[in-house]
Parts: C-alpha cells; structure tokens; sequence
C-alpha cells in the first residue's frame, strides 16, 4: 500500500483560492472580503463540499419520506385489504377506485405494482445511495484529509444537480394519466422492454429509465471527484494508513461504482433499442392478446446479468459507507481505538473486490447452468468472511468499553445487531438449493431489507446525529434521537422478523392480496401486525425529521470545535467552518485516526506529534 503524502504547493493553493471563491472564515482571515459570496452562489449552486453534502442529504431525506410513505399504503392494502381506503383517493386520484354501490375505496391493482416499483427505485437509489453515500462523501473526504475542497468543486456541484435532475423526472412520472412505471424495480424485460405490455410499461417506463441515467452521471461525476481527492489531496503527514476508516470506505465505494454503474447504463441503452428501435436484444417469440410480435432471438437473462452486474456491488455501495460511519462513531463514543484497524481496511478491499464476483446468486432461479451457480454459491458464503471480520472488530471496540450512549452511539450499535441478524439469513439464500425453495418469497424481503435497508439507515442515522454539529453547529436533541432509536429497531424487527416466517411459509413477494388464497389467507392476522408496525415505525422517522429541522434553527448551540473529543481533523476547523475549512495553513497530521485512551489520556489529536519512542498506528 503506498503511503506516498501528496500536498499542493503553497502557489496551487493560492490559485485554487482565488478561483473558487473561499469566503466566511477563510478569507476574513486571509483575503479580506474580496470574495464574498450572495444566497444564490453560497447556498443553492454552491462548489462548497459541506453545502454539497447538506444540499445530498436534505434531497435524500425527503425521497426517504415519499419512499417510505408508498411503502405504508401498499402495506395498509395487504394488511387490510377489506378496508376502504377511499379517505386517500384526494392524493391518489383515481388509483383508488370507488365501488358505486358500497363506496368502498380500493387501491388499483396495477398502482399497487408501480407503488412496490418506485418504493424500491428511491429507497435503492436516491436515499441510500445518493442520500447516504452523497452526503458524508462530500462532508468527510476533504475535511477529514485536511483538503481545502473536493478536486473539482464545479464537477461536485454538477454531481447534484444531475441528482436533482433525476429526481424531478422521477416524481414527474408519479403524475402520469397512466401511471409510473410498474414493473418492479429491477425494471426485467419483457415487462420493461414493451410500451404495450402495461400501462406502467410506456411513458412511465421511458422517464424511469431517462432518470436513472441522469442519476448515474451524477455517480460517475461523485465517484471522479472522491477518488481523485482520496489518492491527490491528503494533506501533509495523511499517508494512507493514517486514513479514518469512514475515508477508505468512500474510497473503495467510489471504485465500485465508478465500475459498476456503467454496465447498467449499457443495459438501459439495449432496453430503449427493444422498446423503440424493433431490436431483440431481451425479447423473443412475444405474444400480446394473441399477436406475436416480431422479436426473436433475444434473452431476457442478457438483461439480468447486466442488471446483477451492477446491483450487488450496489449492495455494497450502500452499505460500505454505512460501515464506515459506524467504525468511526464507534471509536469515538466508545472512547477506544478501533481493534483491527488494518484487518478493518483490508475487509473492505475484499468486499470490494468479491462483491464483483457474486452478483448471479440472484439469478438461481433464471436456468443458470447449476455448475455455474457452484463457482456463486463459494464466492457468495466466501464474501460473508470479511463482513464477519468486521462484525467482530466492532464488537471487539466495545467489549469493556466506556460506551457513551447518545444517539449516534446507539444507532451505531444498532447497526451491528441489524447486520448480524440479516447477514445470517444471506447464507440461506446464497445457497442455490436452499434458494429454489426460499426465491420470491418474503423470506428475501426480509433478509435484503434487514441488512441492506434498515442497517444501512441506521449507519446513515449515526452519522447524521454524529456530525450534525459540524454541518450546522448546532446539536440535534438527543432524548428525541434515543425514542427515534428505540421506535425504529423495535419497530423494524417487528416488521421484518415474522417475513421470515412468512417466506419459509412459501407466502410470495409481490401479491396484491392474499385473502383469497386458502394456503395464506391464514397468515392474515401476522399480516395486520407486520402493517402496524410499519406504521408506528414511520411515525418514529417523522420524529426524527422534525428533530433535524428544528435542531437546524434551534438547537443547542456548539459552543466547541471537537464536542465529541474525537481524534480525527475534522474537529479542528472552526466550528462553522467557511469554504475552504481551515483558517490559515492546513493542518499537519502527524499519527493515525484512532488514538484513544493512550499515554495516560482519553485522546490524541491527529495533529499532535508523536512523541520520542512512542510509535503509530497504536503502538
């Protein structure tokens, strides 16, 4: 591993300065007010990588509200389905339909399908990738590297704006007379590759794919600057061994997209040729109402490898930076160096690279030759190995540890227990012969949604309480964070730990109801409690939203630049600090992330010098 310090001459600084602008702190300090920013550059098309990271997570959070929100309704239908839902029929128009005789309100089958459909698009893609990964990529990278900025401000602040552009054609295609589109989030042809297929299947689908496009620049545009910040812009003393841990996840999850998002772009690009060029790269010996259509040749499977190819490594684009974050606030409210620091960095470069060799344990079920689902099936329980490493390094960190338990720390813990319980029925499922059994059904739901969804929110939660006083230097109250802590673990095991049951039921994903079925009509009761507690559990993150704007105006005020005691150089910027971070000279670091309880003191800051004899990296 090299360990090679890059630092821009103190000439590059100063030109570097002067073009982006650096205002507040900054230049009050160095350059008077020559450069003095109004609302418009300073807040909206802002190249400040800390308004960049707010601009990410604020975008994320109200995705996460309308996400989560579809996932209720859908919910309430099958926990209820006898129930009128006419009270939604003023937001839903007329995917509620109204019996004439009864009044009874009813959800449409087919909005149903599209709810399920952009539930699983925004979660995936626009909270827990841009949302998680966009805001505290942008936020750390250069402040815990002691960088000025990102290595191109104006290619970060396009990286929003195409988000943003991705995110109004989406919710544009919520308001179609036909619907979005509804054919599951994973978009398979033919239901994807044909305008005629279903309402849902034509404009709807069109502006789906157009957006994910969008969305994918804005990853590549990311991806480009964080990569290029890690390995160009650490400042003096910051080799990478010296590297937080939350840094070499963004790092490695970069990479992984930067790779990998690609491949699904291509994917799309055949898709629009089959629905508007009469091509048959997906399709084959078609029939709709009894008329073939002129496709031959083509293989749906094409499509899902290329779609697999991209979503696991997207699995570990989500969850990687969620790891990060929890190794971080770990070590610092546990008051312990992190155990295995280096154990820790080499688990997630295996996870990157395995993560690319594994992406068919989706596909078992598609008439993969079984030999081939072999090699899947060693790689898929192989990459189990260093999340296992990472599980007990963290459980390590906090044995015997003086844990504070605030907010952050309790999501953080609540984390771990989330990845343990869902990463133990991944070795169900990633067996293939375990997995004809258990494919489609809610035994997968629960597994993807416990570790990949619920786990990596409470990552994204850790780090929101953790380093909201650096992003607005106020504190977020913390008595509502643990009732939010509280609710929400409860509230998603109560949800999800009964689908596991469910699935080994044989009860399938993605049914409309499930009353008139006499082999699940029995499960209705499980039903209804799994749908209330989705319910409470939303109520709990509304909490949490009106505790964050709030806290934005009147929480209480940060009053010190490293409140945490953290050892980390984020810490040592003002405590609002202007573009540019550092007032003056950029910090020199001179030891790793992680010294804690050493010498006789809580902590070592990373710009203290070693003493004579005392070593790095803990030693």
């Amino acid at each position: 591993m090299a360990t090679v310090t890059t630092t821009a001459p103190a000439v590059q600084e100063e030109k570097l300065i002067e073009e982006l602008g650096f205002d507040d702190h900054f230049h009050e300090h160095e350059h008077g007010d020559k450069y003095k920013s109004n609302f418009i550059t300073k807040y909206i098309f802002s190249m400040d990588h800390k308004i960049i990271a707010r601009q990410f997570l604020i975008t994320g959070m109200i995705w996460a509200i309308i996400g989560a929100g579809m996932s209720i309704i859908f919910r309430m239908q099958l926990g209820f389905p006898e129930e009128s839902m006419a009270w939604l029929r003023p937001l839903l128009g007329k995917w509620i339909e109204i019996n004439p005789d009864t009044g009874v309100g009813t959800l449409a089958p087919e909005f149903y399908y599209a709810l399920v459909t952009m539930h699983g698009t925004i979660i995936v893609f626009f909270v827990l990738t841009a949302g998680l990964s966009g805001t505290f990529s942008n936020l750390l990278i250069p402040l815990q590297l002691g960088a000025r900025d990102m290595a191109s401000p104006f290619l970060n602040m396009l990286s929003y704006w195409f988000f943003f552009l991705s995110s109004v054609i989406m919710f544009y295609s919520l308001f179609l007379s036909t619907g979005p589109f509804a054919g599951g989030w994973v978009a398979y042809p033919p239901l994807s590759a044909l305008p005629q297929a279903s309402d849902g299947s034509g404009t709807g689908m069109t502006l789906w794919t157009l957006s994910l496009v969008f969305f994918v620049v804005s990853v590549a545009l990311g991806g480009v600057n964080y990569v290029t910040t890690v390995l160009n812009m650490r400042t003096k003393g910051m080799n990478m061994w010296r590297m937080p841990l939350t840094i070499w996840a963004f790092f490695v999850t970069a990479i992984l997209a930067l790779l990998s998002f690609p491949v699904l772009v291509s994917g799309f690009l055949l898709l629009m040729f089959d629905r508007g060029m009469g091509t048959s790269f997906y399709l084959s010996e078609i029939f709709i109402g009894g008329q073939a259509l002129d496709h031959v040749g083509g293989s749906p499977i094409l499509y899902q490898h290329l779609f697999w190819f991209l979503g696991h490594p997207e699995v570990y684009i989500i969850i990687l930076p969620a790891m990060g974050l929890v190794s971080e606030v770990l070590s610092v409210h546990c008051r312990k160096p992190i155990f295995g620091y280096k154990a820790m960095v080499f688990s997630i470069l295996a996870i990157g690279f395995l993560s690319f060799i594994v992406w068919a344990h989706h596909m078992f079920m598609s008439g993969v030759n079984p030999f081939i689902s072999n090699f899947f099936v060693i790689f898929t329980l192989i990459i189990a190995v260093p999340s296992a490493v990472k599980v007990f390094n963290w459980i390590s960190t906090m044995y015997k540890a003086n844990i504070r338990y605030n907010a952050a720390s309790l999501f953080a813990i609540g984390f771990v227990s989330m990845f343990i319980s869902g990463g133990l029925t991944g070795i169900f499922l990633g067996n293939s012969a375990i997995d004809i059994q258990m494919h489609d059904t809610y035994f997968v739901v629960a597994h993807f949604h416990i570790v990949m969804g619920i786990a990596a929110f409470f990552g994204m939660f850790a780090g929101v309480y953790n380093w909201f006083p650096k992003m607005f230097g106020r504190y977020m109250n913390d008595t509502l964070g643990k009732i939010h802590f509280w609710g929400t673990i409860v509230g998603a095991y109560a949800i999800f730990w009964p689908m596991h049951y469910l699935g080994m039921a044989g009860v399938p994903r993605r049914y409309y109801r499930f009353d008139n079925f006499d082999t699940f009509s029995h499960f209705a009761t499980m039903n209804q409690f799994i749908t209330i507690a989705a319910i409470l559990t939303f109520g709990f993150q509304i909490l949490m939203v009106i505790n964050f704007f709030y806290s934005i105006w009147k929480g209480k005020k940060v009053t010190t630049q490293n409140p945490w005691g953290a050892t980390t150089i984020e810490w040592t910027t003002p405590v609002r600090p202007g573009h540019g971070n550092w007032p003056g000279k950029l910090p020199t670091v001179q030891r790793w992330a992680y010294d804690y309880g050493k010498n006789g003191r809580e902590f070592i800051p990373q710009v203290e010098p070693l003493k004579e004899g005392e070593g790095d990296q803990g030693h």
